[in-house]
């Protein structure tokens, strides 16, 4: 039970990497907020948590990209927990076009998730975070497009990139209150965002299906996707951190596809 007494909220929660980080934390002892733009799953899937583990878990809508549903769904997580420990900006959206092609409102959305997302989120738990003067623990979830590139992926490459500074700013400002701040930067999973760009893929690059999920792997030591599990795992082993010895750093998950 590594994070007994922790309260967390994981954004974009309802499915994917997000919920089996925040069925994770919930097995290892922390009250769990699931923060997603569908309010139904976001609930069925902490209902879930709950009857599993015995977890204090709600579910809630946010969109945040609006600053008015992150600050307000932060207070309510607040309120029911007595605080917020743990932060996970999971939130995240793809788009799959090449850049002579990619529509500006693309653009735009993508970061708004990836960016904006995170800074709101971080925003409003650091306030809680800095008042309640015993520290915290921000995670953004990179990508190994946070340190290389995809064609037909600039708006992601470069979300992603940002995340980590975004990520470094806040070790450093966060450094004196106790707030530690870490960036997982996962391979390929196979979500539904991974499995929708599959035959996407397929069809801008002329190529079977297979060929691409060739192509995603080819770089991985053992040809295999991440798991979400295997990710999981990592935001629980970076949560659970005591000290400011593990801050400002981005972790890979990749099964050895980028080494550095």
């Amino acid at each position: 039970m590594r994070l007994q007494g922790q309260s967390a909220i994981v954004t974009g929660a309802a499915m994917g990497i997000g919920q089996a980080i925040a069925r994770a934390f919930a097995r290892e002892g922390a009250a769990v907020a699931i923060a997603d733009l569908d309010r139904g799953q976001a609930e069925a899937a902490a209902a879930a948590m709950a009857r599993e583990y015995g977890a204090t878990s709600m579910g809630l809508a946010m969109d945040v990209t609006d600053e008015s549903s992150v600050e307000a769904g932060v207070a309510a997580v607040a309120a029911a927990f007595g605080g917020v420990d743990i932060l996970v900006n999971n939130a995240g959206i793809q788009h799959i076009a090449a850049l002579d092609q990619l529509a500006f409102s693309d653009w735009k959305r993508v970061l708004a998730v990836h960016l904006d997302g995170a800074f709101l989120a971080t925003r409003a738990c650091l306030r809680l975070m800095y008042a309640a003067k015993h520290g915290g623990c921000i995670l953004f979830l990179g990508s190994v497009h946070s340190k290389t590139a995809s064609v037909l992926k600039a708006p992601y490459t470069a979300a992603k990139h940002g995340v980590l500074g975004l990520c470094r700013a806040v070790a450093k400002e966060g450094a004196p209150h106790g707030v530690r701040s870490n960036v997982i930067c996962p391979g390929f999973v196979r979500t539904q965002l991974v499995a929708k760009q599959i035959p996407e893929q397929a069809v801008l690059r002329n190529m079977t299906e297979d060929e691409v999920v060739a192509t995603m792997l080819k770089d991985t030591l053992d040809g295999q996707f991440t798991a979400a599990e295997e990710v999981a795992e990592t935001a629980v082993f970076l949560a659970a951190q005591k000290s400011l010895a593990l801050t400002g750093q981005s972790i890979m998950v990749s099964h050895g596809w980028l080494m550095e």
